[in-house]
């Protein structure tokens, strides 16, 4: 139904405050359903699910056969007694485990929202929110559905999001609306606004989103940045108004949830095979049996006629056999265990009991015990054979600390002494003294004197390097008083970067959508923020074009390096190899590595790009890909400035838990992004890779065919 709906829809239309004119679509509402059963569903659903186990439909021709007086010796009362038990207790349990999720979507959908209707702020229950409403949000409430951001208590429309529900990560996003409708904070502007969207139809994609806002005759591109899921929380943020664009199961939360199926652990598929083949063994008896039968009525039963005379269906002594096959299948019925399926139930209800009162799962310091949420869990977990993990965030503290660069050719960040050997930095080791920047951040620490020294004689390749760190990125600061500065960071590797400049002399004081100010070795700068080219997953580099103030037009970007490397200036051709050495010392160390390069812009060919650009952004179809190849033209005869080296620290335990992991033979596979010098570091240090290993190899192709042929 959700596939023909979303084949049906080609591209949304929602204008705000026109419910008469949304309607005519027939948008999803916002109610959602997440339960198995209804009270009509539940009988047939429930039994057809029952009786995919084979000893339920044994059991149930069993009794279809006891009920053929011919054939049958014992009274189908034997059968329909444990059989209809079985059914009822797993019933049971099963109607047990869908009330609670219909409990769960009641509250859910009865959660109040606040909604703009005929001029003012009206409680509704999030279920009664239609496509198209214009919804509050106030601090640390839920998203109720996707909604477009128009304003926030913020200045220019900024919020901050945690999207710990969609995607695990607890660092909070920012989110900011359009300039245009960035000033409707009062009922009476957003009751005039008339705005209509036209976006994509419903989908699954939680990082993507493409849109066009028609208002007062002009074209607004949307993206991502302007819109809030459903799951979302807003922190930090008083208050902020939304668009609602999808709403109930056509949110990209639900749209990615599936429907709720029907399991079988590898218990329930050993116990389904042993059935078929204790039943398998049980038609052999019936056969031999009812052979031995007809063969006993053909040569002795015969004689006996004087005596039991033979009725109309005993006229043959092979359809005897026959009848006394079934008689057989009835009378040996115990060989099939159906008491093994209660048994097996009851076990699965103690275990999840041991899950819940096992104390070494229990946190004292929240007051959190272990809770098994269904019966088959143990099962479950003894089933895993593949441990599919991510590296930065779960098997390290994604705390990251500025702790190496390269500048111009030149490495900083380790310490020597006076025979020119390298020491080794602990915690008595003398930290650099920043105390003549005023802003800088006092938990920053670096060892390396001669960085400071290079930025106080003004070293050009310095100073640009630092500069870039604190323009390129989409970090918000927060100046909660004089100097007080605090950065609210997407990523922690863009919260290092900013901080190391902050420190160095380069401090990143305001943004606006227009303009980026800094605070140069005492200095206010302010630049002119002409374009952000996003970083992605495929591009594997962000840059921001911005204006200085002597007026020239500088690209800034920052990367992978071989991303970089591809795109620079041939003039770059020998600080690349020397920087290239650098950075495969640094990964060698299990840093994380970016490199850093810039570029000066013409006046006359940016503003054929710009042009260029603005059309793109507020294309529908294929609008990621026009921008991708306008991008690509722009980073092209880059000049390298050097690469940074970041270090994030592994959570305690890691090595030790994998270790465990190793004995129960469960293979474990890591994913990141790395530089495989800093991949194989990690690998030894977290025990996926040991000193024991016969042989550890590594694989480089590109295509299934090369590496099949590796492999081999």
């Amino acid at each position: 139904c959700r596939c023909l709906e979303r084949k049906k829809e080609k591209e949304r239309h929602v204008k705000a405050n026109a419910q008469d004119y949304n309607d005519k679509f027939s948008y999803a509402d916002n109610h959602i359903k997440t339960s198995k059963y209804n009270i009509l569903t539940f009988l047939p659903m429930n039994l057809f699910e029952q009786f995919q186990r084979v000893a339920n439909a044994y059991f149930l021709v069993l009794l279809i056969l006891q009920l053929i007086p011919e054939i049958s010796s014992l009274s189908w009362f034997t059968t329909i007694v444990p059989l209809v038990l079985v059914l009822v207790i797993t019933a049971v349990k099963d109607a047990t485990d869908d009330y609670f999720r219909h409990k769960s979507d009641q509250q859910v959908n009865n959660r109040q929202s606040q909604v703009l209707i005929r001029g003012s702020m009206q409680s509704e229950k999030w279920m009664n929110i239609r496509v198209g409403d214009i919804i509050k949000l106030e601090n640390n409430q839920f998203v109720a559905a996707d909604i477009l951001l128009l304003c926030s208590s913020e200045p220019y429309g900024l919020c901050y999001i945690e999207t710990a529900e969609l995607d695990g990560e607890t660092n909070l996003k920012v989110r900011q609306s359009l300039t245009a409708t960035s000033d409707m904070g009062d009922i009476t502007k957003l009751m005039d606004f008339d705005g209509e969207v036209i976006c994509e139809p419903p989908n699954n994609k939680l990082d993507r989103f493409t849109g066009t806002l028609y208002w007062r005759d002009n074209k607004y591109p949307l993206d991502n940045e302007k819109m809030l899921l459903r799951g979302c929380v807003l922190r930090n943020t008083e208050w902020c108004f939304g668009m609602v664009i999808f709403a109930g199961l056509q949110t990209k939360l639900m749209q990615n949830c599936g429907g709720t199926k029907f399991k079988k652990t590898s218990i329930d598929k050993l116990m389904n095979t042993l059935v078929l083949w204790i039943f398998a063994f049980l038609i052999c008896m019936g056969v031999i049996l009812a052979i031995g039968n007809t063969i006993w009525e053909s040569w002795i039963g015969r004689n006996f006629q004087v005596f039991l005379p033979w009725n109309a269906l005993q006229s043959s002594a092979v359809f005897s056999g026959f009848l006394t096959f079934w008689s057989y299948i009835i009378i040996l019925n115990t060989v099939v265990p159906i008491s093994l399926y209660v048994s097996v139930e009851v076990l699965r209800l103690g275990h999840s009991y041991f899950i819940n009162w096992d104390r070494r799962m229990y946190c004292s310091r929240t007051d959190t015990a272990a809770e098994a949420r269904t019966t088959t869990l143990n099962e479950e977990l003894g089933q895993v054979e593949f441990i599919f993990s991510d590296k930065t965030g779960t098997l390290t503290q994604n705390i990251m600390v500025f702790s190496k660069c390269s500048i111009n050719g030149q490495t900083y960040g380790d310490v020597y002494d006076e025979f020119k050997q390298r020491v080794e930095i602990t915690e008595k080791t003398a930290c650099v003294d920043f105390s003549f920047n005023a802003l800088c951040d006092t938990r920053f620490k670096f060892y390396d004197g001669s960085l400071v020294e290079a930025i106080k004689l003004e070293d050009p390749a310095v100073q640009e390097f630092f500069r870039l760190l604190a323009l390129c990125h989409t970090v918000m600061p927060e100046e909660k008083s004089e100097g007080n500065l605090v950065y609210q960071a997407q990523s922690p590797d863009e919260g290092a970067l900013v901080t190391a400049a902050r420190n160095f002399g380069f401090v990143f004081r305001s943004r606006t959508p227009e303009t980026i100010t800094l605070c140069e070795m005492g200095r206010a700068v302010t630049y002119q923020l002409l374009a952000i080219l996003d970083f992605n997953n495929v591009r594997k580099r962000m840059s921001v074009i911005v204006r200085n103030p002597q007026g020239q037009i500088k690209l800034y970007s920052k990367g992978a390096d071989s991303i970089i490397f591809e795109r620079l200036d041939p003039s770059s051709e020998d600080l690349m190899h020397t920087t290239s050495e650098h950075l495969s010392e640094f990964a060698g160390e299990g840093l994380r590595t970016l490199a850093l390069a810039y570029k000066d812009l013409d006046e006359d060919y940016f503003d054929v790009w710009t042009k260029k650009l603005m059309f793109a952004s507020t294309v529908i179809e294929n609008r990621e890909d026009q921008l991708a190849v306008l991008y690509e033209e722009i980073e092209q005869g880059l000049k390298l400035l050097g690469a940074t080296a970041i270090e994030d620290k592994l959570q305690e335990g890691v090595p030790e838990t994998i270790t465990c992991l190793n004995l129960a033979d469960i293979k474990i596979w890591v994913l990141t992004g790395d530089k495989l010098e800093t991949a194989m570091n990690i690998g030894y240090s977290c025990n996926i890779l040991r000193d024991n290993m016969n042989e550890v190899f590594v694989i480089s192709g590109h295509t299934l065919l090369e590496v099949q042929q590796q492999l081999r």
